[in-house]
């Protein structure tokens, strides 16, 4: 019976229990911490591959939505050029865009032998003076505006609006002699494009906003103009 006895240990020694609780409290408020830090980092993350996937949606999609292009030919008392003068481009935003500040955007146009690359202009060209500058620059003008954001020194285009823009596309012919293009007489000291958009040319206008892809329409001009001054490009 005495040797069953000595089988046990006797241990006397025991833990404090306020010693065990203030390890235990410790080990929670670790925890917590971890967990904290761990919540913040997956936010902030978060936060950014959201900002990454907007930024790229940007890049990737084009704001620019082309809805026609016309072409316009000069003519003066003998009857209508041979070429297509000047360019009206008819564009919006597109669906989901936001809004474009067209004073950053670029055209770059091109026949088969000619490339010009066109910027806004800050002064605001109308119309007629655009073809004083006829391998620099490009003209803008509102057709729709409803919350009146769009002017020629601060072309921000937003949903629902419209807005034309004008490309001159003036040959060296049309430039010396008593033409008018759109109803507008050619100005003093124009500038030959060195475009020539006869009839049969093929025509790539690309168009490169501030954000967003480049918008790329290529086409081929009518086998014939026949009597008509406004021509169809696109669609």
């Amino acid at each position: 019976m005495e040797k069953l006895k000595n089988l046990f240990m006797k241990d006397e020694q025991g833990q404090v229990g306020i010693g065990t609780l203030i390890i235990f409290i410790a080990m929670v408020l670790v925890a917590a911490v971890a967990a904290a830090v761990l919540i913040q980092t997956s936010g902030n993350l978060q936060q950014r591959a959201q900002s990454t996937g907007q930024e790229a949606t940007a890049e990737v999609s084009s704001n620019m939505d082309i809805k026609a292009i016309e072409g316009i030919r000069a003519n003066n008392t003998s009857g209508l050029s041979n070429t297509i003068d000047y360019l009206k481009i008819r564009t919006g935003v597109s669906a989901g865009a936001t809004a474009m500040d067209l004073s950053q955007l670029i055209i770059t146009i091109s026949d088969s032998d000619e490339r010009n690359v066109l910027e806004h202009n800050e002064s605001g060209l109308n119309g007629s003076n655009t073809m004083n500058y006829s391998k620099e620059h490009f003209s803008l003008n509102s057709i729709r505006d409803e919350d009146n954001s769009f002017s020629k020194t601060n072309p921000v285009m937003n949903r629902g609006d419209l807005v034309t823009l004008n490309v001159s596309t003036l040959t060296e012919t049309t430039a010396k002699a008593s033409y008018m293009v759109n109803g507008m007489s050619v100005p003093n000291n124009p500038v030959d494009s060195e475009l020539k958009l006869d009839t049969r040319t093929s025509v790539s206008i690309t168009l490169t906003p501030e954000s967003g892809t480049s918008k790329q329409i290529d086409f081929m001009t009518p086998p014939s103009y026949g009597v008509d001054k406004r021509i169809s490009l696109y669609p």
